[in-house]
């Protein structure tokens, strides 16, 4: 089984969904759970979806529940994703005899006073975990404590199919944009972690040189304003007039059509106080769409510089909007490097990559307990 929190559009969610999808059938029975009803990707799941609702905060009948449903479906191994469900997995997997796997899926946030607590209470009722990014791996240890050889480092994985360069002059005319707009593209939920004033900030020199660039965003506040993204969001709706940049500006929220949107883009930017593995990253380079990003977390393991696209200093508006430019005035390079990315998503980053080595981490840990 695969725990996670919800199933609302982020980028762990997602993730549970394509390693769900594609863990060989023949080793792996897979099942999904969910600690909310919120459940907004899983029709694109193709094995059972379980929902143990967390009831309200401290909601500690979610873990006899849970374990339950452990027994019932006979499940040997549940990884856990985010922390309400990394603590509800360790717990009711003891008591349902299950492995337990968890995940770090980012790096360098801070975790509240109860979430320390939880971990440190549960800090001997997880096998293993893995990690999405080398950053990640080493910060899980230096917050948590574990040895470094209780992790094991998997990036994400893209769907190849999904995700592949395709004609979209039909959906750029459809969203207002003229075929000769240079488009920039920005994916990500309205967050902190995000940093939208550096996009911001950017777009503002780009448009000072070059007035018919477009800067499309996609995506929206988190569910029910969670964690503080609805204030957020109102900080950046200011922001953007502020700055005076709003006509040339798309914001299209939450979309289902991410995958035609990428090919609308000329190029991409990620600008993020801290990460993982980007999903948004290796949906771009599988698109053929060349992408800037900050200097942060595996980035620059994921973009090789100068090859599909740029990675740089984290709070430098200046570089990223060099970049940027750069990379929309020069047509040729721009066929280049989403060539390059292309390949780079297919050989480092496909879906199969991703489930066949987490599908040996899970054999792995079943074998160990085996011979215990």
């Amino acid at each position: 089984m695969l725990l996670i929190s919800n199933l609302e559009f982020g980028g762990a969610q997602r993730q549970v969904v394509e390693l769900a999808n594609h863990l060989d059938p023949e080793r792996f029975e897979v099942h999904v759970g969910s600690l909310s009803d919120y459940l907004p990707l899983a029709d694109g799941l193709r094995c059972p979806v379980h929902v143990v609702q967390k009831r309200w905060k401290y909601d500690l009948t979610v873990v006899p529940r849970l374990a339950r449903l452990l027994r019932r479906l006979r499940i040997e191994l549940v990884q856990s994703y985010l922390f309400d469900a990394d603590v509800a997995a360790r717990l009711a997997g003891r008591l349902a005899g299950a492995a337990v796997v968890g995940a770090e899926r980012n790096t360098d946030y801070t975790l509240r006073p109860q979430q320390r607590v939880g971990y440190r209470l549960t800090h001997g009722l997880v096998d293993l975990i893995i990690a999405n990014s080398r950053a990640g791996a080493a910060f899980n240890e230096r917050l948590l404590g574990y040895e470094p050889s209780f992790y094991r480092v998997v990036h994400n994985g893209v769907d190849t199919e999904r995700f592949r360069p395709g004609d979209a002059r039909a959906l750029r005319a459809a969203l207002g944009l003229a075929p000769d707009e240079r488009v920039v593209g920005m994916f990500a939920s309205f967050k902190e972690q995000k940093n939208h004033p550096l996009a911001f900030a950017a777009a503002r020199i780009v448009l000072a040189s070059e007035p018919r660039a477009r800067f499309v965003f996609v995506g929206d506040m988190l569910w029910a304003g969670l964690h503080g993204s609805d204030a957020y969001k109102e900080r950046m709706e200011r922001l953007v007039d502020e700055l005076g940049i709003r006509e040339r500006c798309l914001f299209l929220g939450n979309r289902s059509d991410v995958a035609e949107l990428y090919r609308a883009c000329d190029v991409t930017l990620l600008p993020s106080l801290f990460e993982g593995t980007p999903n948004v990253v290796l949906e771009s380079l599988a698109s053929g769409v060349p992408v800037v990003a900050t200097d942060v977390a595996d980035n620059r393991i994921i973009i090789p510089e100068g090859e599909v696209g740029h990675v740089v200093p984290l709070g430098d508006p200046e570089a990223l909007s060099a970049c940027l430019l750069a990379l929309l005035r020069d047509d040729e390079a721009r066929r280049r490097f989403g060539l390059a990315a292309r390949a780079w998503a297919e050989r480092e980053f496909a879906t199969d990559v991703l489930a066949g080595k987490t599908g040996a981490i899970y054999e792995e840990v079943l074998e160990r307990r085996r011979r215990v």
